[in-house]
């Protein structure tokens, strides 16, 4: 676990189900592994509660394991899980967080009694939920209030490297629809590109911090990607999942209409991955873009579940894992991509960071094909989503763009139904044709 305790967004969230929940709801707090859900669960204890006690399923005694094979007595329970911790309880001043609860499903299902007692708060914390092995033969509780931890995205990390002003610069550009200038927009660019080339965990945050090397950044990125494809065999022993995982980078650079399953293992068909990818997305270790069949507001009614295209949730694991087939990507790729000096076509690293970015901000992903009625081209809009009753197509460019075909082509059809249009590029801001280019690190705030 990482030493540092940074400033997140989810800590409000927390606060937010404390002041308006807690009394009926535990708080289930959902993402991948070291993306910091245990931190700041202990950090939100500490400083809103009189006590807490922090059980790590993952690290606790027998006799605490224990203790979950019978609560009926739940006097008897809470006064041996003090005795047991040294931790006094107070009523409605104390929380007990379960952390990494998956591991022990029993006590995930002693929730619904633990919330109708009343005495104490409960949070939890989990990733690989709903696997069916977590919840074989235990009744989930309907007592749970979830919400989800996602990476460090851009303006966390910029808080974590003591960085106060660049949001609000961001931001104001945004809102003005000016451009920065060029020193200022060089500048920019570059605090967005160190953030992509770090990522958004935290563990490879603080090692950025204390080393101030992307190379050591790196090998922290591959001992997170490691646990990740060692939690892929828990759903699926043939190792196909991390396959699927490891694939991920490739797919994005070939620039398929879908993700391609034969580039993950030959001769892989769609039957083979069905029940995966739902168990993959519950991993919080990748985010997904389904097809949009009818693109407007609506569009999860319509989706298609067998066409879709898949992003890391990490964009600084996204990169360790394009440059995966050395044992370790060595400072000199790492400064050329920093500097964007790469001779390299770097669009499908800003396509998986724009999915992380609209992720985080509360967007469901879906895109957009349709084949051309004058030639053999397929038109492909990234990304859609929905604002109100309208919807925004997003076209992702990297370098210097050349057109944007298939945004005008889409567009044109289904002009009634489109509120705004992004074309995100490494370029500064302007306003065009009706067109906002927008400088990829504003994404976050559109």
């Amino acid at each position: 676990m990482p030493k540092s305790v940074f400033r997140r967004k989810i800590y409000n969230e927390i606060l937010e189900w404390k002041e308006k929940r807690s009394d009926k709801y535990a708080l289930l707090i959902k993402g991948a592994r070291r993306v910091g859900k245990s931190t700041i669960a202990e950090e939100f204890a500490k400083k809103e509660f009189k006590s807490y006690i922090l059980i790590d399923f993952a690290h606790t005694s027998k006799e605490i394991i224990e203790l979950f094979d019978d609560t009926y007595n739940l006097d008897f329970f809470f006064l041996q899980l003090q005795q047991l911790t040294g931790v006094r309880l107070y009523e409605k001043e104390s929380v007990i967080i379960f952390d990494e609860v998956q591991l022990l499903p029993k006590a995930r299902q002693a929730i619904k009694y633990l919330v109708a007692d009343g005495r104490y708060k409960y949070i939890e914390t989990g990733s690989l939920l709903s696997i069916k092995k977590n919840t074989k033969d235990i009744l989930i509780p309907s007592e749970e209030h979830k919400i989800s931890m996602y990476p460090m995205d851009f303006e966390e990390f910029l808080w974590a490297i003591d960085d106060e002003v660049t949001t609000d610069t961001i931001k104001m550009l945004l809102e003005n629809k000016k451009s920065a200038g060029n020193a200022l927009h060089r500048n920019l660019m570059r605090m967005f590109r160190l953030y992509m080339l770090v990522g958004g965990m935290p563990q490879a945050v603080e090692t950025y911090i204390e080393h101030n090397n992307l190379q050591v950044v790196d090998e922290i990125k591959r001992e997170i990607i490691d646990l990740y494809e060692e939690d892929f065999t828990k759903i699926d022993g043939t190792g196909l999942a991390g396959d699927i995982y490891d694939a991920i980078p490739a797919n994005l650079s070939s620039n398929a209409s879908r993700y391609v399953l034969s580039s993950a293992r030959e001769g892989m068909r769609a039957e083979q991955v069905r029940e995966l990818i739902p168990d993959m997305l519950s991993s919080f270790t990748v985010n997904i873009a389904y097809h949009a069949n009818n693109p407007d507001v609506g569009m999860a009614l319509e989706k298609d579940i067998g066409r879709y295209k898949l992003f890391t949730s990490d964009i600084g694991l996204f990169i360790t894992l394009a440059f995966k087939d050395k044992k370790y990507t060595e400072n000199v790729i790492y400064n050329k991509l920093l500097f964007d000096k790469l001779e390299t076509n770097l669009g499908y690293i800003y396509e998986n960071v724009v999915a992380q970015m609209l992720v985080a901000k509360g967007d469901n992903l879906f895109y957009y094909t349709m084949n051309s009625e004058t030639s053999n081209h397929l038109h492909k809009i990234d990304f859609l989503i929905s604002v109100s009753d309208k919807i925004c197509p997003i076209e992702v460019k990297s370098g210097n763009y050349r057109g944007h075909k298939s945004l005008d082509v889409f567009c044109d059809k289904f002009s009634s139904r489109i509120r705004d249009r992004y074309v995100v590029h490494t370029k500064d801001y302007k306003w065009e044709n009706g067109i906002n280019y927008i400088p990829v690190y504003m994404v976050p705030f559109i």
